[in-house]
């Protein structure tokens, strides 16, 4: 009884029918195809078949995925975050650059900065601002060096005179930074804004007032720089050194060692000091209140 109504089905699935196309006008057979039901299942089934192995293949191998809700690109994760730290650090640096733009503005316009919390960019990278920590690497023979120029100096308290100049309000005890030999004076029309100090190698290079330290570095074309800010809109700058002694941020009294005299950047032809003094924001001549 049971196989009965399979082998009606088997039957059913075997039945040959024809599909006909004509013309309705004329009834005239253009087109016919005979078919079963079964050869109908297995066109249905192939063509699906067929139609989800392109969708896949176009999700898998196309770019269309990136389309795909979910379907997101391991390379576009990582490029998405390497574009969120790159932010983050252009936007810290334009806020260190912004501060640092800012403090130049307040000696520019003669304020005075030593009670200032000041942050200089330094090449591409920010300064420290836990200045105790920061690690310099020396040689032996360097840090000997520094040993002895400082000892020899802690308890030097020698001062030139002031030198007096009619219309100004500088008035005050300098220290020498190096004793030398002047080979190059200060010259504004050929923007030569300080004076070179040729003199013994290894010499230290002495702050000439009280002061905080704004800009310890190094550039291409000046070498090891270190600037210090002094009270009255002071500011000193002390170029193509060797090696330096202080860090931004450290407060420094007038004839301490700040460096040794070199002959580091571009625009060196040999070992000597370029010094500067700044007051109120112009470049003035340190012959004029200075005996070298």
């Amino acid at each position: 009884m049971q196989e009965a109504p399979k082998k009606k089905l088997r039957q059913r699935l075997k039945n040959k029918y024809r599909l006909v196309v004509m013309n309705d006008d004329t009834f005239e057979e253009k087109m016919s195809l005979k078919l079963t039901p079964i050869n109908v299942y297995a066109l249905i089934g192939t063509f699906t078949i067929l139609l989800i192995a392109l969708g896949i293949t176009l999700v898998a191998f196309t770019p269309l995925r990136q389309y795909v809700p979910g379907y997101t690109a391991i390379q576009l994760r990582k490029q998405a975050i390497g574009n969120a730290l790159a932010v983050d650090t252009l936007e810290e640096k334009l806020r260190l650059y912004e501060q640092y733009f800012g403090n130049l503005q307040h000696i520019l316009a003669g304020e005075d900065t030593t009670g200032q919390d000041t942050i200089l960019p330094s090449g591409t990278s920010a300064v420290p601002s836990d200045y105790q920590n920061i690690e310099l690497s020396r040689s032996k023979a360097e840090s000997e060096l520094i040993e002895k120029i400082e000892s020899e100096d802690k308890f030097n308290l020698a001062f030139n005179e002031p030198v007096p100049s009619s219309g100004s309000r500088i008035d005050m005890l300098f220290y020498t930074p190096v004793k030398g030999l002047i080979t190059s004076g200060f010259d504004a029309q050929e923007k030569h804004y300080g004076i070179d100090i040729v003199s013994a190698a290894n010499e230290p290079v002495k702050a000439t007032l009280d002061g905080k330290v704004i800009l310890s570095t190094w550039t291409s074309e000046t070498g090891y720089i270190i600037t210090i800010q002094h009270k009255h809109n002071l500011v000193s700058l002390y170029k193509h050194n060797a090696v330096l002694l202080k860090k931004t941020g450290e407060f420094v009294k007038a004839g301490e060692a700040i460096a040794i005299m070199g002959d580091s950047g571009e625009l060196t032809n040999g070992p000597h000091l370029h010094f500067e003094l700044w007051h109120s924001g112009q470049a003035v001549n340190p012959q004029d209140y200075i005996l070298f």
